[in-house]
């Protein structure tokens, strides 16, 4: 591998990359601002050219992996292209420049945005009432599951348990646990679908909510969520939906019409903006008649006069979650995106988000285990096992896509999948990218059957080989000493 040059190994006495206009009295300037103790005379910064460090950064950029650089199959996080006018309109001036605290009358037109928007998503979904607050999908949870405890509560008894497929996010558990709730693992049947007769055992009157992931994160869609629904409000609990999947049904399927109480929208992934790296994010709630009281305010509202205003809580609120309105700038960008695709567009993303899955799964099931053969949605489960038993692991597997050119898909999740490989192609990457990722895993398949040992060394042409993630994470080295 070709070690590149370190910034700091450039460095050379008295190489300059700005020069500055001389002060006139350096030594009553610096005091007349800073204090004597605070100032340093010797501080050991590179001394470089300007095109040394417009270099270094450039090589930096360069050790990224970024979607504009290749296919980001991460499955259950749909880390797909977004066309560049969603981050213009983010970025225009009348829109990133405004403060939350100015007057409604002076930003008519960001809040007829919101107004839109929430109509747009309720529309959408099929819910009719929708709060833009939350900053993230689990965010998202956390309101749902805030505002079904305060219905209930208010009935009569908040009530003490959560069921939760064993397939479902992790963020599922934390949420209920921090609701004040035990969660009620529920297993999943041979189809990949939540076993009903489960469901049924276990709902009584002690289970608050069953949080439900349509599609679920096995890439299957839950045939019978009508159904569990039904049950579900016999027993007198509500049915949250993890709306994290939603980009495989938006345009063709309204989780509202499922029968479903509440659910968030991860927009910062159906929507816009793939959120690589923890974020932004934007995580609106839309959630049936009964449960609109409880929202947490600000909403926006329009008056006769066609004037908007921010609605702020009323005394049956759970409160705010996050601070005016929201992540406003996802906010437009998601927007945009709605606008953009039009209602032809969006039934195109979920058309070709499973169309693409599908596709996966067909080219690659004669060379990986396939642990759910069924027509998947929006991502596909494979399971490694094959090659375990020949002495390269699915982190093997992962480790040597990066030698191919691509950035490894999700792995070992979901937990119920043994060596899972979890692969979201996305409905923006064409047949040409898919066919040179299937290319790519099926030649590893090959590796694996030849020698394994050429996945267990992998990757050898990043610029960084095989790291101990363990001790990385326990034990970060976050300076830089010259080797």
């Amino acid at each position: 591998m070709k070690q590149e040059p370190v910034i700091y190994e450039l460095s050379s006495s008295g190489r300059v990359g700005v020069q500055l206009p001389p002060l006139r009295d350096p030594q009553k300037q610096i005091n007349e601002y800073l204090p004597a103790e605070e100032i340093r005379n010797q501080l050991p910064l590179p001394e470089v050219s300007q095109i040394d460090v417009v270099r270094h950064f450039v090589r930096l950029s360069q050790l990224n992996f970024s979607i504009d650089s290749d296919m980001y199959p991460l499955g259950s996080c749909t880390m797909k292209y977004n066309p560049k006018i969603n981050e213009v309109t983010g970025r225009l001036s009348g829109l990133s420049s405004i403060h939350p605290y100015q007057p409604d009358d002076q930003i008519q037109g960001a809040l007829k945005l919101l107004w839109h928007l929430q109509g747009l998503l309720s529309e959408i979904a099929g819910f009719p009432g929708v709060t833009l607050q939350p900053s993230a999908g689990a965010q998202g949870e956390f309101t749902g599951l805030m505002l079904i405890r305060a219905m209930l509560t208010e009935k009569d008894s908040p009530r003490s348990k959560v069921l939760i497929p064993d397939s479902a996010h992790g963020t599922n558990p934390a949420t209920a646990t921090m609701c004040g709730y035990k969660s009620v693992g529920v297993p999943s049947g041979s189809d990949g679908e939540i076993d009903i007769e489960s469901v049924r055992r276990l709902l009584d009157e002690d289970v608050a909510a069953i949080m439900m992931t349509v599609p679920n994160t096995l890439g299957v869609f839950e045939t019978r969520i009508e159904q569990i629904c039904e049950m579900a409000h016999a027993a007198g609990a509500q049915v949250y939906c993890d709306g994290a999947n939603m980009n495989a049904m938006v345009g063709r399927v309204r989780p509202g019409d499922l029968g479903i109480d509440v659910m968030h929208l991860n927009l910062h992934k159906t929507f816009s903006t793939p959120h690589g790296g923890g974020g932004p994010g934007a995580g609106a709630l839309c959630v049936k008649e009964h449960l609109i009281p409880y929202l947490p305010g600000p909403t926006v509202e329009v008056d006769e006069n066609d004037q908007y205003s921010r609605k702020h809580t009323n005394s049956r609120s759970i409160g705010k979650v996050h601070s005016h309105m929201g992540n406003f700038g996802n906010l437009v960008r998601a927007y945009t995106y709605i606008l953009s695709n039009g209602k032809s567009g969006l039934k195109s993303i979920a058309d070709n988000a499973v169309l693409n899955a599908n596709y996966v799964r067909v080219q690659l099931r004669d060379r990986y285990d396939l642990p759910f053969d069924r027509t998947c949605m929006h991502e596909v489960v494979f399971s490694g096992t094959r090659q375990k038993t020949l002495g390269a692991s699915t982190l093997d597997i992962a480790k040597r896509l990066i030698d191919y050119g691509f950035h490894p898909p999700t792995i070992y999740f979901p937990l119920i999948v043994p060596e899972a490989l979890m692969i979201e192609p996305t409905e923006t990457e064409s047949r040409e990218t898919i066919d040179r990722f299937v290319e790519a895993l099926r030649s590893i398949a090959d590796e694996a059957e030849r020698d394994s040992s050429i996945l267990r060394n992998a990757p050898v042409s990043a610029p960084l080989g095989r790291l101990d993630e363990a001790t990385a994470a326990r034990q970060p080295d976050l300076r830089y000493s010259q080797p």
